[in-house]
């Protein structure tokens, strides 16, 4: 009978430390992965848009308050890449589709920055912006030719990218949504397109009726 108390007994003081381990290690239970406890504490911290410079398919160089005063919603790319990125652009397309044409310009814009500068030069980005459909003014693509800006970009943002030795990147994927102030507000899942446009356009209508 002692025995059997005692067995009890450490598999109940098992059992407990096993969700300690899972509560402390997950972020209280709110992200079960590293990639979802990335993006839990992104929406904790909200973090700024750093002071970066840009170079589009036009080859214009601007700042994020090129779009000053516009929400930005934007993707992370390189052109080389051959499966996940061409589905994300595809992806973004479909929630640029989505929202009403009188926001599209006017209360936001859309970006995608790539993080291969040395290979997507404006002439690359400009054979991709066209493959898209983009139009180059309210969709760009963009690079950011310094690498330490770059670099700072893509901590801030939990990005990770790492050279496969192949000339090609693994890396997250994911719709991010900066805020008129330049604030990341949002982090979306880039498969679930209808859902991210709903909630652009519910942040656009509830800040423009209220």
């Amino acid at each position: 009978m002692k025995r059997n108390w005692r067995n009890h007994l450490a598999t109940i003081i098992s059992i407990v430390l096993g969700l300690l381990i899972i509560y402390f290690g997950t972020d209280g239970l709110h992200a079960f992965t590293a990639e979802s406890a990335r993006t839990y504490r992104l929406m904790q911290e909200q973090p700024a848009f750093p002071e970066v410079t840009l170079e589009d398919s036009k080859e214009r160089v601007y700042t994020l308050s090129e779009f000053e005063g516009k929400y930005v919603f934007l993707t992370f790319i390189y052109t080389a890449c051959t499966d996940v990125c061409p589905v994300l652009e595809l992806n973004l397309k479909e929630v640029y589709d989505q929202l009403p044409e009188k926001y599209i310009g006017e209360e936001i814009v859309f970006l995608s920055v790539s993080f291969d500068p040395d290979r997507d030069d404006p002439e690359t980005l400009e054979t991709y912006r066209i493959a898209f459909g983009s139009d180059g003014e309210t969709w760009r693509m963009a690079r950011i030719p310094d690498k330490e800006e770059l670099q700072a970009l893509l901590e801030e943002f939990g990005v990770i990218v790492i050279p496969d030795g192949n000339g090609g990147f693994a890396h997250n994927s994911a719709f991010y949504f900066v805020d008129r102030e330049g604030y990341l507000i949002e982090v979306m899942d880039y498969q679930q397109t209808e859902k991210a446009a709903e909630k652009v356009l519910q942040v656009l209508e509830s800040e423009l009726e209220g």
